[in-house]
């Protein structure tokens, strides 16, 4: 069995095709590079300040556990990591409602939502480093854990403005 494998010369990926772990492993990097294939060699990459992540769940440690995931992820590939906070306080929501639809109005029961929220910035990233990072983080979202991506994009000055001309002021 291991003569045939070795033969084919593809060890690797025969051997990562029969576990599970390594399988989603694998599928993942190779939609990366085939995603990263796609972008056209034409146009210039896109250029990012910086790229906000807010995260939300209702579990502080899962979190975390995320943004540390989130910045050790981000300085394996180089990426400059600004500042990582969460916010002292959770929001809560509460929801009043009655124990019973059609009688006894005075029993009412209480449901509590809480939300928790962590921000992490990056900072000066490439068009294709920001999107293979960010496809790949967003890959490992865990349960209970919702993501928002703000990108703050540098732009070109527009041609149809000039920069201001200075006259020279001669004294006579």
């Amino acid at each position: 069995m291991t003569q045939i494998l070795l033969k084919s010369g593809n060890f690797l990926h025969e051997l990562a095709a029969r576990s599970n772990i390594f399988s989603a492993i694998t599928r993942s990097c190779s939609s990366l590079v085939t995603s990263a294939k796609d972008i056209s060699k034409d146009e210039p990459d896109k250029l990012y300040k910086m790229i906000e992540l807010e995260m939300r769940g209702h579990d502080p440690a899962v979190l975390k556990s995320y943004s540390y995931f989130l910045t050790t992820a981000a300085r394996h590939l180089d990426i400059e990591v600004g500042n990582c906070w969460t916010p002292k306080k959770a929001v809560h929501e509460r929801l009043t409602v009655l124990r019973s639809i059609h009688v006894k109005k005075k029993y009412r029961v209480q449901y509590e939502t809480r939300t928790y929220f962590t921000f992490a910035q990056l900072h000066k990233l490439t068009g294709s480093t920001a999107d293979t990072y960010l496809e790949y983080v967003q890959r490992n979202l865990p349960e209970g854990v919702s993501m928002k991506v703000t990108k703050i994009a540098l732009e070109r000055f527009p041609e149809h403005l000039k920069p201001p001309v200075k006259e020279e002021i001669t004294a006579e």
